[in-house]
């Protein structure tokens, strides 16, 4: 006999984590299916950012925002792909889901009030306070589980496995070598994983970021029941009299069909890793060319395969089909590279970016994503896309760039490696990394003579909030801008990576996957990166991507069990 459920969910990242958690806390028996040996997907080795405008902490902190602000914002970024109903849905929905997992499943967020929204200059957007950053969480709570848990990206880890906070122990750990007071924390952390590595675990248990946000939710479902099985592939969809009624799937060799009486809802990760469905959506893919994918391999884009089969509809079409943000490959001990994500260096002032013909093509101090689609947009079928990062010793010193640290930390190492590159004339880094040396000298000196004033009439760099509050503030004229003028000169290759796609399955506003004639399939729901961004293929803040997962997984929950809307928390 078919083994049957009440909620069937397929993929362990945070929007499937959270859809289980609010099925399983509202009473229900559910199965969380995961393709790979881990848990947490692309959500463990992320920031672990949300964004959740109108929250609890942003209300505390006396944050003025509005329903219709964050409205206007959406609209303002999503543009001719605006979903009205989607995104009241998600307005309404984002602080109580929050509050719902900060009751009931032990959920840790501290606000981020000095995060604007990226594209800080556009109506509706808000300076600081809808960004939430993930609090750390005591992985030795998870028991035997914790080994369970995706490590985080290796370059996130120091001493061997040692996983950094970005907001808590980055700023003391760049102060390491400047501070008593901080080289005694970063000792202390490197002695807790030390313990915990003589203990036996793997890694350090302090868990931080994303691998923080999974590992509360993970307790949450151990604590409530709910079983996962790892190393199951859902292989199709089982429909009976028109609805989605449960699952096929493999596991060791063999097949077998599990029954959803409620729903199914895939949270499977989106399609990273597809390459006939990178082939549709991506045009440098088509030509030729391809870019990094941080998501786990396991994200190939099972979640669209299946679900157009019962009659959803085509991923929809966006500006931007993945989130976007520049990789450095850093060599490793092992004779391999790791990706290195470059998220704030590039803005800082002292450093530009530049094509292969030596010329600037975006406003470095904007996102990640943006830089990323510049560059895109710069290539064509003769030049793949990637792109030099250039700083002088003193911004390098100041601020490092990617895997180099500041100082004191010793460039050494990463010069013999060839990770980074050094010149000590512009004339000689140019040789160095095969540009035209004009060209770079032309660009370089054209940016020097206007940002000495604090200004880039060439891309309006430093000109918003958000490029300000990225650089440093205590640089001026313009803390997004300075010359390189100090001898000698540097040049770091960064490529583009997906850290996640956007293109997912059209849903409506209770996360119901949305056929090929607009209706709903019925008992089929997508989360996550399984379903079509909010945002139109744009990248507005921190935490975008998984603040929309929480939150349309607890809707999707709530409505595959009944409970609509609004919520109605009586229950617990």
């Amino acid at each position: 006999m078919d083994e049957a459920f009440d909620v069937l969910v397929v993929g362990s990242g945070a929007g499937g984590l959270a859809a289980a958690a609010t099925a399983a806390l509202m009473g229900a028996r559910v199965l969380v299916l995961e393709k790979g040996d881990r848990i947490g997907g692309t959500s463990a080795t992320s920031g672990g950012e949300i964004w959740i405008p109108r929250s609890r902490q942003a209300i505390a902190a006396g944050i003025a925002d509005g329903a219709d602000a964050v409205e206007t914002y959406i609209r303002s970024v999503a543009g001719d792909d605006f979903n009205v109903a989607r995104a009241r849905r998600f307005i309404d929905a984002a602080p109580d889901a929050l509050a719902f997992f900060e009751r009931h499943a032990d959920l840790r967020y501290a606000l981020m009030p000095g995060s604007p929204d990226y594209h800080s200059e556009r109506p509706g957007a808000c300076p600081g306070g809808r960004s939430l950053a993930a609090e750390p969480f005591d992985g030795r709570r998870l028991g035997a589980s914790f080994e369970l848990v995706r490590r985080p990206l290796e370059n996130a880890l120091i001493a061997g496995g040692t996983s950094v906070c970005t907001r808590l122990d980055v700023p003391r750990l760049l102060m390491a070598g400047k501070r008593p007071r901080d080289a005694v924390y970063a000792a202390g952390l490197v002695a807790r994983s030390w313990r915990d590595r003589l203990a036996g675990y793997s890694r350090g248990t302090r868990m931080t970021n994303g691998n923080a946000l999974v590992g509360r939710l993970l307790l949450s479902l151990l604590e409530t029941g709910v079983e996962i099985r790892l190393g199951h592939e859902v292989t199709g969809l089982h429909m009976v009299d028109g609805r989605v009624d449960g699952v096929d799937v493999s596991a060791g060799g063999r097949m077998a069909r599990l029954r959803a009486k409620r729903g199914v809802i895939l949270a499977a990760g989106g399609f990273s890793h597809s390459d006939v469905l990178k082939t549709q959506l991506f045009l440098h893919v088509a030509r030729g060319q391809d870019h990094e994918s941080l998501p786990p391999a396991t994200n190939t884009g099972d979640s669209i395969r299946i679900a157009k089969r019962v009659g959803a509809g085509d991923p929809a079409s966006m500006k931007q089909p993945a989130a976007w943000a520049p990789v450095s490959r850093v060599p490793t001990a092992e004779g391999r590279t790791a990706p290195w994500p470059h998220f704030g260096d590039k803005g800082k002032p002292g450093v530009i970016a530049v094509d292969w013909q030596g010329r600037r093509f975006v406003n470095e101090a904007d996102s990640y994503h943006a830089f990323v689609a510049a560059m895109l947009a710069a290539s064509n079928a003769s030049y793949a896309p990637a792109a030099w990062l250039i700083a002088d010793h003193r911004a390098l010193r100041a601020y490092g760039l990617g895997a180099v640290r500041p100082y004191p930390w010793r460039l050494q190492p990463h010069l013999r490696s060839g990770y980074l590159q050094q010149g000590g004339t512009i004339a000689e880094l140019a040789s160095r990394i095969g540009i035209d040396a004009a060209a770079l000298g032309r660009t370089i000196a054209d940016f020097n003579r206007h940002a000495a004033d604090g200004r880039d009439p060439q891309f309006g760099r430093g000109e918003s909030l958000f490029n300000r509050r990225s650089g440093d503030p205590a640089w001026t004229p313009n803390p997004s801008l300075a010359p390189l003028d100090k001898a000698p000169f540097y040049a770091l290759r960064v490529l583009p990576a997906d850290i996640g796609t956007f293109a997912g399955l059209p849903t409506d506003e209770h996360a119901r996957v949305l056929g090929t004639s607009g209706a709903p399939v019925d008992g089929l729901y997508a989360v996550g990166n399984d379903a079509a961004t909010l945002f139109g293929g744009d990248y507005p803040a921190a935490g975008i991507t998984l603040g929309p997962a929480l939150t349309f997984g607890y809707v999707a929950a709530r409505h595959a069990l009944g409970a609509g809307w609004p919520a109605n928390d009586d229950w617990g």
